[in-house]
C-alpha cells in the first residue's frame, strides 16, 4: 500500500507514528535530564543498600521504573500547567500548550505509564509495593504545588527522592537511618537544581503567577543555593560515614564540590541561559557521587 502524499509529493508520515512522536515529546524523551536527576539518587541507594553489589534484577527494575515514572510525571505536569505553559516563552511549544495533544490524551499517557510502572513494582516485595503508592501520590501532587506554595521544589525533591526508601526495602527489607539521610540529601539537591531551573523562568513566572523558590529567595538566591550546596555535601559525607565509605567516595564528593562551585559561577549574573546550563550540569554532580561510590566499593 502506498502512503498518502503531501503537496510536495513526499510520503506523509502515518498518523499513528505522528501521535507517538508527540507523546515522546510530551514525556520529554528528547530531554532526558529529568531521568538522570531521578536515576542518580536511586542508584546511590541501591549501591549502598547492596554494599556495592545490588541484585541486578532489582537494578534493572528501578532503572525502568525511573524512566517510566519520570515520563508519567512530565505528562501530568503538562496537564496541570496546560493553562500556563503557553504564557512562558520556554514552554509554549510543549504539545498541550501548542494544541497538538489534548489534556485527555496527556492523562491517558500518565495512567498507562503509571500502570506499567506499578506492574514492575509488583515484581518486588510487599513493603516496596506499599511505598510505591506514596511515590505515585507525590508524582500527582507536585505539579499543582506551584500554585499554592512558594516551595514546590520541596515536593519535587520528595518525589525524586522517594526511590531511596523503596530501593532499601527492595534490597534489605528495611529503611535504616542512612537511607533517610540520603533522602534528605536528595531533597536538598532538588532545591538546588530546581531553583537554578526556576531562575531561568523567573520573569515569566512572576507575570503568570507561578510560585517558586527562585522568586521566594529573591536577591539572596545565590547565597541560599550555596548554603544548600554545602548542606548537600555534608549530608552525602555523613551517609558515606554511616556506610563505612572511604577515599574513593571522598574523591567523588570532592568532584561534586568542584561542580557546585562551577554552578555558582554559571549563575553569577542570573542570566537565564546560564542558569539553565547550571541546572543541566547537575547531572554530572550526581554522576560524580555515583562513580565515587562504585569505585569505593570495588577498590576498598
Amino acid at each position: 500500500m502506498n502512503l498518502p502524499e503531501t503537496e510536495s509529493g513526499h510520503p506523509r508520515t502515518p498518523e499513528w507514528r505522528e501521535r507517538l512522536l508527540l507523546y515522546a515529546r510530551l514525556v520529554r524523551l528528547d530531554r532526558p535530564i529529568g531521568i538522570f536527576l531521578l536515576l542518580w539518587p536511586a542508584l546511590w541507594a541501591l549501591w549502598i543498600a547492596g554494599e556495592g553489589h545490588p541484585p541486578w534484577p532489582i537494578v534493572l527494575i528501578f532503572v525502568a521504573g525511573v524512566v517510566l515514572m519520570r515520563s508519567a510525571g512530565c505528562a501530568i505536569n503538562d496537564f496541570a500547567d496546560r493553562d500556563l505553559d503557553g504564557q512562558v516563552i520556554r514552554t509554549r511549544g510543549r504539545p498541550i500548550a501548542a494544541g497538538l495533544i489534548s489534556p485527555r490524551e496527556a492523562l491517558g499517557v500518565f495512567l498507562v505509564l503509571s500502570l506499567v510502572s506499578f506492574a514492575l513494582v509488583l515484581l518486588l516485595d510487599r513493603r516496596t509495593v506499599a511505598l510505591s503508592v506514596v511515590a505515585l501520590g507525590l508524582a500527582v501532587v507536585y505539579p499543582f504545588m506551584k500554585r499554592y506554595t512558594q516551595v514546590p521544589q520541596l515536593f519535587l525533591g520528595m518525589a525524586f527522592g522517594w526511590a531511596i526508601p523503596m530501593a532499601f526495602t527492595a534490597v534489605v527489607g528495611s529503611v535504616p537511618w542512612s537511607a533517610w539521610f540520603l533522602f534528605g540529601a536528595t531533597v536538598v539537591w532538588a532545591l538546588v537544581y530546581d531553583t537554578q531551573y526556576a531562575m531561568a523562568d523567573r520573569e515569566d513566572d512572576l507575570k503568570v503567577g507561578i510560585k517558586s523558590t527562585a522568586i521566594l529567595f529573591g536577591r539572596y538566591d545565590r547565597l541560599i543555593i550555596g548554603l544548600l550546596q554545602g548542606l548537600l555535601l555534608i549530608l552525602l559525607a555523613y551517609v558515606g560515614y554511616l556506610a563505612g565509605r572511604g577515599i574513593w567516595y571522598g574523591l567523588g564528593l570532592a568532584a561534586a564540590a568542584v561542580l557546585a562551585v562551577r554552578h555558582q559561577y554559571l549563575i553569577r549574573d542570573r542570566e537565564p541561559a546560564a542558569c539553565f546550563r547550571a541546572f543541566l550540569d547537575n547531572n554530572y554532580l550526581g554522576m560524580a557521587v555515583f562513580l565515587g561510590l562504585v569505585a569505593d566499593y570495588a577498590l576498598s
